[in-house]
């Protein structure tokens, strides 16, 4: 008579596999134009062929941003995740490309990181005639302040060498193709800060217990209100004569500045000679709106413990208890954080908080000496993948409620 199974063997048997059925997904993190560290560990992942395109079918793809800035391959990177988009999704899949501070930075003009090697990259064989014109165009700003017998305040009065340097050949096609407009401005300016899917947040930095919102779409909204913003009041600035498209973040603000002293000037001579200012010389809208502008440091696009800024992940000291996080992961009805933002001292895959967090930035850029990888989630099997190898993780800890509540943020726009 053959022997029959116990009743435990049977149970084991009929279980299905871990991660087995689960919908996998890959996460990346910062690319910083390294488009050589993109290509190798989409391959590596089997997401993309030899000629770069999707074969990764049903896979979800996240990246968390920060693909730009830095790398001189910035324009190729961002061409190969829009080319990406459409293939994974006419395969079944998704490829969801999320917003970093980099990407913020550059839609609202601060351009810190962009080297001239990325500039040279948006230049072509009229860049220089551009250049000019560009240059004129901001000449006529302080000559025509200095007609109407203004004082020239200092954003308007760059020497023109002085000028030339800080705009190189390919900064006007730059600035144009991240603008509101432009073909890269208007596609990022549609992506989304962070995502939930199948219990894990991915997001680019983390949130702070202490300024969390209520809900993660908050941190959507008050970013894309926020960039929308600053653009309306740039176009007010242009329309008024008082700033060029280019300008930079800094220069906007010492235009909003400028602008708020000068009224305060007309109005302290109209009270000081017993008279009412003359209204017509002030641009009243335009004033109330600098006011807010100049508050930009309490917004999310550049608050220190913004949602995209935020390093408490990888910088508070380590709980196996998940501290003030799981707490916070309840409220979202999420099993864990995965994000990058900061590079991991090891440069490779870090779980942390007893699995509530997993830190995905390992330093792809060769600017910060480490590897390209990718974290792969099937269920609660996670693989840390690089090139060259692929490491279990710990697996995440379950004592985190995690439910798929409809009011949270979905997968892609």
């Amino acid at each position: 008579m053959l022997a029959a199974l116990s009743a435990a063997a049977l149970l084991f048997l009929a279980a299905p596999l871990a991660g087995q059925g689960a919908p996998r997904i890959i996460a990346i993190g910062d690319i910083h134009g390294s488009l050589d560290g993109i290509t190798r560990i989409l391959k590596a992942t089997g997401l993309t062929g030899p000629d770069g395109q999707w074969i990764g079918g049903k896979t979800q793809l996240i990246q968390t941003g920060d693909y730009t800035d830095r790398g001189d391959g910035t324009r190729a990177v961002l061409d190969l995740l829009m080319a990406l988009e459409p293939q994974a999704r006419h395969a079944g899949g998704r490829a969801v490309i999320l917003l970093g501070n980099h990407e913020v930075m550059n839609l609202i003009g601060d351009t810190r990181d962009v080297t001239h090697d990325i500039f040279a990259t948006f230049a072509d064989h009229q860049s220089e005639n551009r250049r000019q014109a560009a240059w004129a165009q901001y000449a006529a700003l302080g000559a025509a302040r200095i007609a109407t017998g203004q004082p020239l305040p200092p954003v308007y009065g760059q020497t023109r060498q002085a000028w030339l340097t800080t705009h190189p050949a390919g900064y006007v096609e730059y600035r144009e193709a991240l603008g509101p407009s432009g073909k890269y401005g208007a596609w990022l300016r549609d992506k989304e800060v962070v995502t939930q899917y199948e219990g894990s947040i991915f997001m680019h930095a983390g949130i702070s217990p202490a300024a969390a919102p209520a809900t993660l779409d908050e941190i959507n909204d008050r970013v894309r209100s926020e960039v929308r913003r600053l653009d309306k009041f740039v176009a007010q600035l242009v329309d008024a004569r008082l700033a060029l498209p280019f300008f930079t973040l800094q220069e906007i603000l010492q235009v909003a500045a400028n602008e708020i002293s000068s009224a305060n000037t007309l109005v302290a001579s109209a009270q000081a000679a017993g008279k009412q200012p003359d209204r017509s010389q002030l641009n009243v809208p335009l004033l109330i709106e600098a006011q807010e502008i100049l508050k930009i440091d309490s917004w999310t696009v550049v608050a220190g413990e913004g949602a995209l800024w935020y390093r408490g992940l990888a910088t508070l000291p380590d709980d196996a208890s998940g501290g003030a996080f799981t707490a916070l992961l309840a409220r979202y009805g999420a099993r864990r954080f995965v994000t990058a933002h900061t590079p991991v001292p090891a440069r490779r895959i870090q779980v942390r908080f007893g699995g509530r967090a997993v830190l995905i930035d390992t330093g792809m850029l060769s600017y910060y000496k480490g590897r390209a990888s990718a974290l792969q989630i099937e269920g609660d099997v996670l693989t840390a993948i690089y090139e060259d190898e692929r490491v279990p993780l710990a697996v995440l800890n379950q004592a985190t409620v995690w439910r798929n509540p409809s009011s949270s943020v979905t997968i892609g726009r």
